[in-house]
């Protein structure tokens, strides 16, 4: 069997990172919901952040020879972040964690209906049956979730609609376009973050006094949480997420990222001792074999559509 090409390798290297980081977002609803026991939205994420910024100002440097134009859309894209952060916490506040996860895995839904109108990438046929594999997966996963629609799920769906699109302007922001500058994703993921934790420690100032930060000593537990939260939740998953968008499409990135339910179903059953059912199983099993269906070359000798970049408009 002839060995794979670099750029066939880069990309399964690309997909293997991009599951670690679904399978680690899938333990955050469980470390948030913690961390949240002890602090209040806006200064929680201005600490996860604001310490993130802190760690990666070196990566700044990556920006030097950037266009002041492409700097600003850098720029953007932390907005989308702050807004996407902004919704999901306060929904999961206002919501079960089940029913989160449903409504956030539907931006693998939004993304190919999306990137169609931003990028002009139709999505192929495979494509497309693999989001209905995992919009039924993650359906079945919050299948027994009780209560109406309300102001948490709204707030959920805008969350999920919010990373449907930045995946679709990261992709359009990174992806190489023949001479043109790249920014660094350790760059982007820096200016992300510095975003984020000066808009939320604003909106935090508006509301009142900080509340006192819990003691070192006193709270291991809500230390702990922060340190996963910034080292695994947010240095390696964005990076590792805007390193995958260079290698691929934003819909193949979606999908693969669509098995983060499954993942923290598995997180709430060996941690936190919650029961999941036969159904969530099945669910959850349909969503990593969506994801699955992303990536695996199953025509040998063709080239997978998936594979291919998208489309610059």
């Amino acid at each position: 069997m002839a060995p794979f090409p670099p750029a066939r390798r880069l990309l399964w290297l690309s997909d293997a990172l991009l599951l670690a980081v679904a399978a680690v977002w899938g333990t955050s609803y469980g470390v948030m919901k913690t961390a949240l026991a002890f602090y209040p939205v806006l200064g929680l994420l201005a600490l996860r952040f604001g310490l993130t910024f802190v760690l990666l100002l070196p990566a700044l440097r990556g920006l030097r020879g950037v266009p002041a134009a492409l700097r600003w859309q850098v720029g953007g894209l932390g907005v989308l972040l702050l807004a996407i952060f902004l919704c999901e916490s306060y929904g999961v506040l206002h919501t079960q964690a089940a029913r989160a996860a449903f409504l956030i895995s539907l931006c693998v839904v939004f993304t190919p209906l999306v990137e169609w109108a931003l990028l002009r990438r139709r999505p192929a046929g495979r494509e497309w049956a693999a989001v209905g594999l995992s919009l039924l997966g993650a359906a079945l996963l919050a299948g027994d979730a009780a209560g109406g629609f309300g102001l948490g799920d709204a707030l959920v769906l805008g969350a999920a609609l919010l990373r449907a699109l930045m995946v679709c302007c990261t992709r359009r922001v990174l992806a190489p376009g023949g001479a043109a500058p790249v920014a660094p994703a350790l760059a982007v993921t820096a200016v992300q973050s510095g975003v984020v934790a000066v808009g939320c420690a604003v909106l935090a100032t508006l509301q009142g006094p900080w509340p006192a930060l819990p003691s070192l000593a006193g709270e291991p537990l809500f230390w702990g949480c922060l340190a996963w939260l910034v080292g695994a939740c947010t240095l390696f998953a964005f990076f590792a997420q805007n390193a995958g968008l260079q290698r691929s499409t934003p819909t193949r990135v979606a999908l693969l990222m669509g098995s983060e339910p499954a993942f923290g179903a598995l997180f709430a059953v060996a941690v936190l001792g919650e029961p999941v059912g036969p159904a969530a199983w099945t669910g959850g099993a349909l969503i990593v074999l969506a994801a699955l269906l992303a990536t695996v070359r199953w025509m040998p000798g063709r080239r997978s559509a998936l594979a291919a970049p998208a489309a610059r408009s």
